[in-house]
């Protein structure tokens, strides 16, 4: 592990890991348990690991803790060095902040007008800044923030949306400890008695979530039973409990797709946030695996026999491909690739009294059965590691997921498309077991001139390719459960 205090000595340290896949994790420092998750989730994950450390004056109101706030640099350090980072950036304030103003990123007024933005004028505008900063000079592939701190997830996510900036934003669950209280450095401001007492937090949340799984969705009865549990405890000053769609921070009045339930309070010179994010959605089941484990087989009989629409994101893929071998686009010439995947309208139909199977639907074409010839199989690896393929059908992938209702198959929908899915499964097999499956597929469709040889070849290439891409990797999502199909 390294240490930079310097942007220019940061940037020429990654510089030789370009090709790579970059991950970084912003904190402010005071590591804990939560921000250990971060960096356990980054590491699986990424290539090369920087965790940055700045204690940014930006987000700090005048009477507010900036002097006091937790520094102990070289517990961070033995920590970073622990879980396998690879470089820390602590800079210099007046390297990343400049010697005179510096130019602001100023989120939309309506995502910080609520919750925590009118109680702290500023705060992220001073967020937003510096979190562009780091992106910039670090230029990850991967960046991950803790959902505890809900309202500037979503404005990250939005800045990065709406600034284009090439970075795929990580949210990572809240880390707590027994008692259910959110881990946060400030904890440490806490005796043990205000511990204790700060549990009501979570509690409060947990009252109003189990009302909300008896199928109480109006935000009003909602808020009073956080409010009814917080009162419990007089020393806890409420600052605000309020109810929000968790993108757009707009308040609701009734779940009826998803709510951010979130409370903020002091309890003695400590100011905590919590929330919970209520989902009124029927399931999204996420199965991801290599090719040929079974997924696409249990996927549809999943689907049937629960009544959910089959999402089979594989064969996005394989249109995408398709339109690529028809139209002649060589692999390397990612902007007409570009331009076409961003003009193309991909449908999926369900399965009808008129067809048995779901269809699939490129700009009014009917293209089901033309995407499983072993020459558009051999396309969809190298296509879906282009990230403009990805990202549009990633857009796409979860608009259609949006109301859940959904079960989806591919190589990174636990851990990208639907990281939020109420169920994952990792599905694998043997080459061999996969080999022997895709011979039968070839030999029912009167392809017979194909050896089993050339196919576990053909499978192993495409193996290394999906686990070594640039963007999502095949890999398993640490909360999927993993089955072995062979001889099932």
């Amino acid at each position: 592990m390294r240490l930079f205090h310097s942007i220019s000595g940061l940037r020429a340290a990654l510089l030789p890991h370009r090709n790579q896949q970059l991950g970084l994790v912003p904190t402010m420092g005071s590591l804990h348990a939560g921000h250990a998750s971060l960096i356990q989730q980054a590491r699986s994950e990424a290539d090369q690991v920087v965790v940055s450390i700045f204690v940014n004056p930006l987000q700090f109101g005048p009477n507010e803790d900036f002097a006091d706030y937790p520094r102990q640099l070289e517990e961070d350090l033995a920590l970073c060095d622990l879980m396998g980072v690879d470089y820390v950036f602590a800079p210099d304030p007046t390297d990343i902040l400049g010697a005179e103003s510096l130019v602001q990123v100023v989120p939309p007024e309506s995502m910080t007008n609520v919750l925590c933005g009118p109680g702290r004028p500023g705060f992220f505008t001073g967020v937003a800044t510096i979190v562009t900063k780091l992106l910039n000079i670090v230029q990850p592939q991967l960046a991950y923030f803790g959902e505890k701190d809900a309202q500037q997830l979503a404005i990250i996510r939005r800045l990065v949306s709406d600034l284009n900036l090439p970075v795929e934003i990580r949210p990572c669950p809240i880390v707590r400890d027994s008692s259910g209280l959110a881990l946060s450095s400030r904890n440490q401001y806490l005796s043990a008695t205000q511990k204790a007492e700060a549990t009501v937090l979570w509690r409060g949340l947990n009252q109003a979530k189990i009302l909300f799984s008896q199928e109480e969705q109006r935000g009003s009865a909602l808020i009073d039973a956080v409010f009814r549990t917080l009162a419990e405890a007089a020393s806890v000053q409420v600052e605000y409990v309020e109810l929000v769609e968790p993108n757009t921070l707009q308040s609701l009045e009734t779940v009826t797709t998803s709510g951010l339930l979130a409370v903020a309070a002091k309890v003695g010179s400590a100011r905590l946030i919590d929330n919970v994010v209520l989902r009124n959605r029927r399931p999204i089941i996420a199965i991801d695996g290599p090719a040929s484990s079974g997924k696409s087989t249990t996927t549809r009989l999943i689907a049937e026999k629960l009544g959910l629409f089959h999402l089979d994101t594989g064969a996005m893929y394989r249109a995408i491909a398709w339109l690529v071998q028809t139209q002649d686009i060589a692999l390397d010439d990612e902007a007409a690739i570009a331009e076409l995947v961003s003009e193309a309208k991909i449908e999926l139909i369900p399965p009808r009294e008129s067809h048995s199977q779901t269809l699939v639907i490129v700009n009014q074409q009917d293209v089901t059965l033309s995407i499983r010839t072993q020459e558009v199989t051999k396309l969809v690896s190298p296509l879906s590691a282009l990230r403009c393929v990805r990202s549009q059908l990633l857009k796409q992938q979860q608009e259609i997921g949006r109301q859940g209702g959904v079960v989806a198959e591919g190589r990174d929908i636990g851990t990208h498309v639907f990281p939020d899915a109420e169920l994952k499964i990792f599905l694998t097999a043997s080459v061999e077991e996969r080999a022997k499956r895709r011979l039968q597929e070839f030999y029912a469709r009167g392809l017979t001139k194909l050896s089993i040889e050339q196919i576990s070849r053909d499978i192993e290439e495409r193996d290394y390719r999906d686990s070594h891409r640039e963007i999502a990797p095949l890999r398993k999502a640490p909360d999927a459960i993993e089955i072995n199909t062979d001889r099932l």
